[in-house]
């Protein structure tokens, strides 16, 4: 039983409509008689809140969420008891109160709506992501990330609400290790399967959550919960740009690491994940050439970082995105594309780097990159190896994951295919990990099958690679058909390398002798193609 609309809660908070109502307890639209404003009331069922757990879990959530105070997190204003504990039988129970948010669920909308804007979906999942970062950084685990647990306002902002199984990291009890709690729709294999549980979990939810909003339903569907919750511990996600084929390559990226299995290679923290999707909106913004409302009031509160450094072939292009919003309208009021058509980090204008004097890049096939693992044999993800010349610096290849590189290989790499034949002067290696170590190799035939065969020559050393790293290779007048990327010492506390591209560079003039192939497009449908799972 629940209190009828009219109840006076607290001598202070009326009870005007029911506006939700799940298991544990209702919520009403009320009316804060003291500050004459509305608010929502979340009121435990009067039938079990004599669970001695349930209340705990009920009590739980408004210390957790009154922790917390951020525009993109639905606050508590208040909490109470109604009645007297020690007689439950005449209706005592306890309640949250929170501010009352106008508008719908992101479920809803998603409903209504079907497959949002590319844009719209982007911006959602920034201000979720924002205010997850909030409760992680305070040690707390939301646990149910869903679309019917955000609120979309009148403004078009996300709130993240009902915190009801959230727990910190310190806490055990009640959603301790071994108890699956959540919605399967969404839930993350760890989580699934009763494993220990942190902020990667709710970042697992969060791009299951992007994944619906541009695709319009869930990735997996099953007779039951159990059924559903098994494919999320041993299926991979249908691939998101199968099913919204317009998506960037570099949003088909974010969804993926958000969402793989191995914990290893998912977002590690909120701000990594923030700061991939910040420049996924720049770019789907750039793109599209305009952005709806949502998009726009997201893209103003982007930070003025400095952009990573990139090969400079990408360095040549730059995009200003000065979307302004006149009369409801959203106007591109500087979207200004260079060169390539690309979006670069930041919202402000920069420098554009020249190309090296008397350099021009190498033309190479889009497929012509294959990782290189003589000594294992099992390979080095292959499927991803194409993504080190996709001219796109969102997407990488990395190597497979080792406890301790050091004592169980003496290498593993990946090579660019220039055949026929180029000399290449200069290698540019733009690398999402920093401190490795290793070697430049070039071979004119094969490739060998072996890293010691004679046939690979070495044309250079790499100590504590940068992010982006210029290697001067000393090929004395030779051309080669492979060069190889081989790595022999990850850095410390690394369980992987990833690279995002591979670039060779020659002299101005130099007869091609590589085979002529055209110009690598950053057209989105053909960076897609070179994205494999």
């Amino acid at each position: 039983m629940t209190a009828p609309v009219g109840t006076l809660l607290a001598s202070r908070y009326r009870l005007d409509a029911r506006i939700g109502t799940g298991g544990m307890s209702t919520v009403f639209r009320a009316f804060d008689t003291v500050l004459e404003r509305q608010v929502a009331v979340k009121l435990m069922h009067r039938d079990i809140a004599g669970d001695s757990d349930q209340l705990e879990r009920f009590r739980r959530e408004a210390r957790a969420v009154a922790r917390l105070n951020h525009p993109h997190i639905v606050g508590v204003i208040d909490a109470g008891e109604e009645g007297d504990p020690n007689r439950p039988q005449d209706g005592w129970a306890p309640f949250i109160v929170f501010e009352y948010v106008e508008g719908e669920t992101l479920k809803d909308r998603i409903r209504r709506l079907g497959r949002l804007p590319v844009d719209e979906a982007v911006a959602y999942a920034i201000e979720i992501a924002r205010a997850l970062g909030v409760a992680h950084d305070r040690g707390i685990v939301h646990r149910d990330v869903k679309p019917q647990n955000v609120l979309i306002d009148e403004e078009g902002t996300a709130k993240v609400t009902d915190f009801g199984i959230a727990r910190t990291l310190e806490e055990e009890g009640l959603t301790a290790d071994g108890r699956v709690l959540g919605t399967t729709d969404y839930v993350s294999p760890e989580q699934a399967v009763g494993n220990p549980v942190t902020g990667q979990s709710d970042l697992y939810s969060l791009g299951v959550v992007l994944f619906e909003m541009l695709t319009g339903d869930v990735p997996f569907k099953g007779p039951n919960q159990i059924a559903v919750a098994m494919k999320h511990v041993r299926d991979d996600l249908p691939d998101v740009a199968v099913r919204r084929p317009e998506i960037s390559a570099a949003l088909g990226a974010v969804v993926d690491r958000a969402t793989t299995k191995d914990l290893d290679r998912r977002y590690a923290d909120d701000v990594t994940l923030i700061s991939d999707l910040e420049d996924v909106l720049a770019i789907e913004a750039a793109r599209s050439g305009h952005s709806t409302g949502e998009a726009t009031t997201v893209l103003r509160t982007l930070p003025g970082r400095a952009r990573r450094r990139l090969p400079l072939r990408l360095r040549t292009s730059v995009a200003v995105l000065a979307a302004i919003t006149l009369g409801g309208a959203i106007v591109a009021g500087g979207l200004i594309a260079l060169a390539a058509d690309r979006t670069e980090r930041g919202t402000s204008q920069e420098a554009v780097a020249p190309q090296p004097a008397g350099l021009d890049e190498v033309s190479l096939t889009q497929g012509g990159a294959t990782d290189y693992d003589p000594i294992g044999g099992d390979g080095e993800s292959p499927n991803d190896a194409p993504r080190v010349v996709d001219d796109d610096p969102n997407t990488f290849w990395d190597t497979e994951t080792y406890e301790d590189f050091d004592s169980q290989k003496d290498g593993v790499g990946i090579y660019v295919d220039a055949a026929p034949g180029v000399e290449a002067v200069r290698m540019e290696i733009l690398s999402n990990t920093t401190g490795w170590s290793g070697r430049i190799l070039a071979a004119r035939e094969g490739p060998p099958e072996e890293i010691d065969d004679p046939a690979w020559v070495e044309l250079a050393r790499i100590d504590g690679a940068q992010e982006a790293q210029q290697v001067d290779l000393a090929t004395s007048g030779r051309a080669f058909s492979y060069y190889l990327v081989w790595i022999e010492s990850f850095p410390e506390g690394a369980s992987s390398v990833e690279i995002a591209e591979v670039v060779l560079l020659k002299r101005a003039g130099q007869d091609a002798g590589a085979r002529s192939a055209p110009k690598r497009s950053t057209a989105s449908a053909t960076r897609r193609s070179q994205r494999a799972g």
